[in-house]
């Protein structure tokens, strides 16, 4: 885990010194080059000392960095961090390829995609929670510079609303930590497991997870703290989009189960009815706002912010299946949402516009392009046999058989879901006619840049696509290599709940194995809990 986390980082600064005539021919080679490099550490840690059935922390790496601040170079993984720790190291290797046509300032560019790189996988590999601070912090520079630099015209508004809401809301992050870090006195300790077992009070825990509960939901991101997405979206270049929506977007998730489910339970327990409530909401208001979108870069945004409703919905659910639903679905989105917007990047090359009024009847010049979107604009609808399938599916069954949730609670919650549901494919296949075949734009029509997509372009999609198939068919690909950690983690939130009354002869939860070094706690009645 170091050697993926720092070899990136040092190699992003051997990028001056790599010969270059200034078009960025030989530094792109050298940064696909480290980026897979990158990946083969990752795989390679997950095929050799990984132990999928294993819930503990695996690939531990430990070092003593500042002792009288309680700071450790701590790091490994485990199920909640190894499947997205593989996505992210994909993802950039793919966005490295993607970004083959920069040649403005191309030696910094991909510096930042390098940077980029180590920040993201020790955002999900960091053991301690103040090292996840700093890292949390490194991956927002990059993603600032590039957005400010190579962005749209708007690129500086959206750059500086980015940074503004992430990193303020990153306070938050800091605050918390620190309270936990130094409760109960003595010498303060900010690793996992250290936090797990202090058993903070109800109180301490509510405002530790409230304040992080907003931290992590602008990154998200919930409604009403993503206004910062379709912006930065609206104005980013292809490789940043598949950073933006495959990696970032999954933060958010990855810290919710890591941070406020697993270290404050009981305060999980008071939380989750709202959970299961903001992901309904964040489900219809991002699926009728991008049906109303006539900026193709935007639509897909709130597509996305619609998409990571599920996520709330399965990590409030209370069961292992809605839960395990919920790590598939950040997966799956991953996946879904960088083709989608890596193809609004090719689409913009082509015709040099964003607007869906202005496109139409290109089709019969692009049908290759036309196939890619159809494919992946069917697997973000959730088509049967694609991976968004499965992880809605299992949030939606996982959640609506929780018999910690009244009946009336479940049915309500999930009829509205459902109406994003329905929205989905009416907004998603009424762009593919606005694009390919509405009424023919004559001026873009007889453009003779309209070339169908390359072998590189198809190859990018081709290679998304395989996950995104392979899970949709046999999803235990995936879910087995967390199946361990997550019913590990329903275990804790069944220890949670073990003062919640319950009616004679009802099961309240099913309950998992609790994993070492991680105590049950008891929690008090939360709103909404049957």
């Amino acid at each position: 885990m170091s050697a993926a986390i720092l070899f990136p980082i040092a190699a992003s600064l051997l990028i001056p010194f790599v010969p270059d005539a200034g078009d960025g021919r030989r530094v792109r080679w050298y940064a696909l080059g480290v980026a897979l490099i990158t990946f083969l550490f990752t795989v390679g840690g997950y095929l050799n000392g990984y132990d999928p059935a294993d819930p503990g922390l695996q690939l531990v790496e430990r070092v003593s960095w500042l002792p009288d601040l309680g700071l450790a170079w701590s790091v490994g993984a485990d199920g909640l961090s190894m499947p997205l720790i593989l996505l992210s190291s994909f993802i950039t290797a793919l966005a490295c390829l993607a970004a083959w046509p920069v040649s403005f300032k191309p030696r910094l560019f991909y510096f930042l995609l390098l940077a980029m790189d180590g920040g993201q996988i020790a955002v999900f590999a960091v053991q301690d929670m103040l090292l996840f601070f700093l890292a949390w912090e490194l991956e927002l520079i990059p993603v600032y510079l590039l957005l400010a630099i190579w962005g749209g015209k708007k690129r500086q508004y959206a750059a500086t609303k980015f940074i503004l809401y992430t990193a303020g809301s990153s306070l938050f992050i800091l605050l918390a930590a620190l309270a936990m870090g130094f409760f109960g006195g003595g010498a303060p300790s900010f690793e996992y497991t250290a936090l797990a077992a202090k058993g903070f009070p109800v109180g301490f825990q509510v405002l530790c997870y409230a304040a992080l509960l907003i931290a992590f939901g602008v990154k998200l991101p919930i409604v009403p703290l993503h206004t910062w997405l379709p912006d930065a979206h609206g104005e980013a270049t292809a490789p940043v989009h598949m950073l933006l929506a495959g990696i970032l977007l999954k933060m958010g998730g990855y810290a919710l189960l890591r941070f406020n489910v697993q270290i404050l339970p009981e305060a999980h327990v008071q939380f989750a009815p709202l959970l299961v409530v903001l992901g309904v909401v964040n489900i219809i208001y991002a699926a009728l706002t991008s049906f109303a979108q006539r900026n193709l870069k935007r639509k897909i945004a709130y597509s996305s912010i619609s998409h990571m409703g599920f996520v709330l919905i399965g990590i409030g659910s209370f069961s292992a299946l809605g839960t395990s639903g919920a790590m598939l679905q950040m997966v799956s989105h991953g996946l879904i949402g960088a083709s989608l917007f890596f193809l609004v990047g090719a689409t913009y090359d082509r015709t040099h516009t964003l607007q869906l009024d202005e496109m139409g009847g290109v089709g019969q010049k692009m049908r290759k392009m036309f196939a890619l979107w159809t494919v992946c604009s069917l697997a973000s609808l959730a088509l049967p046999g694609m991976s968004g399938f499965v992880s809605e599916l299992m949030v939606f069954v996982g959640f609506a058989t929780s018999e910690t949730y009244s009946l009336s609670f479940r049915i309500v919650m999930a009829v509205l879901a459902a109406v994003g549901v329905i929205l989905t494919p009416i907004y998603l296949l009424s762009m593919l006619r606005e694009i390919f075949f509405g009424k023919e734009n004559a001026e873009l029509a007889s453009h003779t840049h309209l070339v169908d997509a390359e072998p590189r372009e198809i190859y990018v999609i081709s290679c998304l696509l395989v996950p995104i198939i392979g899970i949709g068919l046999y999803p235990r690909i995936l879910t087995d290599s967390y199946r361990a950690s997550i019913e590990a983690l329903v275990g804790r939130e069944a220890g949670a709940l073990t003062r919640v009354s319950s009616p004679p002869g009802r099961v309240v939860m099913r309950s998992g194995a609790v994993p070492a070094g991680l105590p049950a706690v008891a929690p008090l009645q939360a709103p909404g809990l049957a």
